[in-house]
């Protein structure tokens, strides 16, 4: 049974275009997988899902009554909420029904027993839903996900980002909605939670869409994959694995038809050219119709520019640059308490904890943008910071990565900010529009165009690999293996920076 139903659906983006009367069917029980290069549209698919965005053509159809979750890492919560309260509401139509039923069992109390029918088939109702073991349910969730430990008396208002997002995942997990639509779920979880998260999911009995640049998440949740290449919507049935094969093998054969293909009409117009005024001319002209009349096959979309990144440093001594003594750090209340330690100039450090116990918060203190709650920190007079942030925070979301890379560097030439845009990925089309637009792979390489353009000697980056695909990890891999200052990277994701890094930070071991 099809729970949604995409048809010729088209969209697009100014001059860049997504999709092309494109068709998709997602059917009950189904776990599938969104995958494509940066920038093809696989944020915009889920967006369009939930009419955040409404496309230029196209029919949307969700079968009746369906119950979808969004995982909308933005959304309004009242800070004075606390988390235990906030995942309750997950289970507010029990709640009402629970009401209903007290108030039922009231009455009868006081003499009126004509709804101690309904108020029993209510009591079977919450039974069946598992309302009395609603507790139990948040515990697992949030022990799963790592939020157990920060107390489900916790105000949402005092937790990070991070902890933010996991909460409102959790909600929609406890939520059980009948279709999930999930997008890059992991990028705050540490690599425990998303083994739990892996559990979880496979063990769904409803439908869920994911987008996720981590292949190995996909390959163990994903029982379906949408791949979204040359303007379509292409379904495959198997793991991400057995996508890649038959992928693989469909455009060889693909470019072995349109080879073969391109070499009869490269022919046929070289017979026309040379007969049509002669004597063989109407024989042309039925070659030239029969040329007209062909189904062409449209070339294959070139595969997506490899980022090259590249960090120009400043000279820096090898002595120590940064030095930490009983340094506390946090907003209201300390999150990080007496921390101490030292980096000498050229060191490769990264710093590790689990997600939400204050990595961000100190990386802010140490560049100036919070206040210290205690202690102290000094970097070395030679030091030129660079940084990097891993939320997309633009003055405009309406300017374009043109606009926004000129107005950093007002002396460059519009085709040198082309070029610097290119190297690190960014096609002509996606440079000319709207940065609020674009997807996160996207927003987070013309970060990194920015920052490429901006000599320094101390690299700090708070999850740089957030939203990059595999080609552009390495890329960012070898530009700071190559990078002669200073780096001190905060990041979840061990595979990334083990065979380069000289020092591990373990905050919460300090």
């Amino acid at each position: 049974m099809s729970l949604l139903e995409i048809t010729e659906l088209t969209h697009s983006y100014g001059d860049n275009r997504l999709y092309k009367e494109a068709e998709l069917v997602l059917n009950k029980g189904e776990h599938l997988g969104i995958v494509g290069q940066n920038g093809t549209g696989k944020s915009t698919l889920i967006k369009i899902c939930t009419e955040q965005v409404i496309p230029d053509s196209g029919r949307i159809l969700w079968q009746p009554k369906i119950t979808v979750g969004y995982l909308d890492q933005y959304a309004s919560i009242d800070k004075s909420t606390t988390m235990g309260d906030f995942l309750k509401t997950a289970f507010n139509k029990l709640y009402t029904i629970e009401e209903a039923m007290n108030d039922l069992y009231k009455r009868a109390s006081d003499g009126d027993t004509q709804g101690l029918e309904l108020a029993a088939k209510f009591q079977e109702q919450l039974e069946q839903k598992g309302f009395y073991s609603i507790d139990v349910f948040i515990e697992r969730v949030t022990e799963g996900l790592g939020l157990l430990s920060l107390g489900l008396e916790r105000p949402i208002g005092e937790m990070s980002g991070g902890q933010r997002t996991k909460v409102i995942l959790a909600k929609l997990l406890l939520e059980k909605p009948d279709v999930l639509l999930l997008d890059e779920p992991t990028n705050f979880l540490d690599k425990e939670h998303v083994t739990w998260l892996c559990g979880y999911l496979t063990g769904l009995e409803n439908a869920y869409m994911v987008v996720s640049h981590d292949h190995g998440f996909l390959e163990k949740i994903t029982n379906r994959i949408c791949d979204i290449d040359n303007e379509k919507l292409i379904k495959y049935y198997g793991s991400y694995s057995e996508f890649l094969k038959k992928k693989t093998f469909l455009r060889e054969d693909y470019i072995r038809q349109y080879t073969a293909q391109q070499r009869e009409i490269k022919k046929t117009e070289e017979f026309i050219r040379r007969n049509i005024a002669g004597r063989k001319s109407k024989m042309a002209q039925g070659r030239r119709k029969q040329l007209e009349r062909m189904d062409k096959m449209d070339a294959l979309a070139q595969k997506e520019i490899k980022p090259v990144f590249h960090f120009d440093s400043l000279p820096l001594p090898i002595t120590e640059q940064l030095s930490v003594k009983h340094l506390t750090v946090g907003y209201d209340y300390p999150l990080l308490s007496d921390l101490c330690f030292s980096i000498k100039g050229g060191e490769k450090v990264v710093i590790t904890g689990f997600n939400g116990i204050g990595k961000t918060t100190l990386l802010k203190t140490l560049l100036g943008q919070i206040k210290a709650l205690q202690g102290k920190y000094s970097f070395s007079e030679q030091v030129v910071p660079g940084y990097y942030e891993q939320d997309f925070v633009w003055k405009d979301g309406n300017q374009t990565p043109i606009q926004i890379v000129a107005e950093a560097n007002p002396s460059f030439l519009q085709k040198d900010i082309r070029k610097h845009l290119a190297r690190c990925g960014i096609s002509s089309e996606h440079a000319m529009q709207q940065i609020g637009t674009l997807s996160g792979g996207e927003q987070a390489k013309v970060k990194m165009c920015l920052l490429m353009l901006k000599p320094c000697n101390f690299l700090i980056m708070d999850e740089p690999t957030n939203h990059l695909d595999v080609q552009a990890k390495e890329s960012l891999i070898t530009a700071l293996s190559e990078f002669s200052g200073t780096v001190l990277l905060v990041s979840h994701e061990e595979a990334f920076y083990q065979d380069w890094v000289e020092k591990i930070i373990d905050i919460e071991k300090l």
